[in-house]
């Protein structure tokens, strides 16, 4: 087998998931850290656009820093199919040889990525939540060459008792799904321009095409947590899913969202939809209430970047209380009405 000759590839390309011809919030939170990845590497990002007239989305994704937008535009294009999504990738990867390819691990992400990577003979890591250049192996190895700026890729394994740093020093694009919420978007630019390369390998149904009978939009009952300012977390502390009660009076006075950890969602107290952690969301809020939640490190890792923590927790040892702002030790049962009450009565009085 022929081997890549690695030079040719350069570049930082993200895809730019988009759905009903609105972008998802994850393609500018990879133009972000595509954006970091690039100066390390002294290169540029581009963002890569599919869709059926989707080519007005571009400036958007330049107010987000991608310096060239590559639009495949085509009415097979118009909904996600696997097959004609991942033929437009493959061949725009062939045509433009990116070195690091990077797409969300959303649903559409999940399917999407593996697929494209499988085609275009390449290594792809999943559900990354730290990317960065630096050597590979990482420790030099006697006999063995220490490649230099290589993509490490980071992500819980085990079931998120451990963290493994994978590379693809061998192969191109270095591909990875990164998940949601992980990396952050940079400040948008207004009227910020990018240059707009429109490509179409050209599309021939095959029996791998999906004929799409009906979609039927379902409204969603949950609300994102990933973009709650305010958060009320729960953990096994709680007790019953009849507690959360609690929980939700305190949220709706603070104009919060209810959210909880792993074991919450193990008892069947809550949906997934709410959970925090490695295995679950990765939220920014700039409160966030940890109640009854010990403070796992799985569950700290989707939640630690939150502008001030508020832990009550009855175990003052929690691993909790080292990650809080502001810690009460006592009886949640107690401690979170006598707060919602002081709220209320705050909001009263004001």
């Amino acid at each position: 087998m022929k081997r890549m000759n690695l030079e040719e590839y350069k570049g930082v390309y993200i895809y730019a998931q988009q759905v009903d011809n609105e972008l998802s919030s994850i393609a500018f939170e990879l133009i972000g850290k595509g954006k970091d990845l690039a100066k390390d590497l002294n290169t540029d990002v581009t963002a890569v656009l599919l869709g059926y007239n989707v080519k007005g989305l571009a400036d958007q994704l330049a107010e987000y820093g991608a310096d060239k937008v590559i639009v495949v535009d085509d009415k097979e294009l118009e909904t996600y199919r696997t097959e004609p999504y991942a033929h437009a990738l493959s061949c725009v990867i062939n045509e433009y040889k990116p070195e690091i390819m990077l797409v969300g691990a959303t649903a559409i992400g999940r399917d999407l990525g593996p697929t494209v990577s499988a085609r275009v003979k390449t290594g792809l890591t999943a559900d990354c939540t730290l990317l960065e250049i630096g050597d590979f192996p990482l420790n030099p190895q006697p006999g063995k060459e220490q490649k230099h700026n290589q993509l490490l890729m980071t992500r819980p394994a085990f079931g998120g008792n451990t963290i493994a740093t994978i590379a693809c020093p061998d192969n191109r694009p270095q591909m990875a799904t990164v998940r949601p919420g992980v990396m952050q978007k940079l400040e948008p630019v207004q009227g910020a321009k990018a240059e707009v390369i429109e490509y179409n390998p050209g599309f021939e149904v095959n029996n791998k095409y999906v004929e799409i009978l009906n979609i039927i939009k379902q409204a969603k009952t949950t609300e994102n947590i990933m973009d709650a300012k305010i958060l009320v977390s729960g953990g096994r502390g709680v007790g019953s899913a009849e507690n959360f009660q609690m929980l939700r009076d305190l949220a709706d006075a603070l104009g919060g969202t209810v959210s909880c950890s792993r074991a919450v969602v193990e008892n069947g107290w809550l949906p997934v939809d709410l959970q925090v952690g490695q295995t679950g969301k990765t939220v920014r809020p700039t409160l966030y209430f940890a109640i009854g939640i010990s403070g796992a490190i799985q569950h700290v890792a989707g939640m630690e970047e939150s502008d001030i923590v508020i832990a009550i927790n009855k175990d003052e040892d929690a691993p909790i209380f080292d990650v809080a702002d502001y810690g009460i030790v006592g009886d949640l049962n107690k401690i979170v009405p006598a707060l919602t009450a002081q709220i209320k009565a705050e909001a009263a009085n004001n």
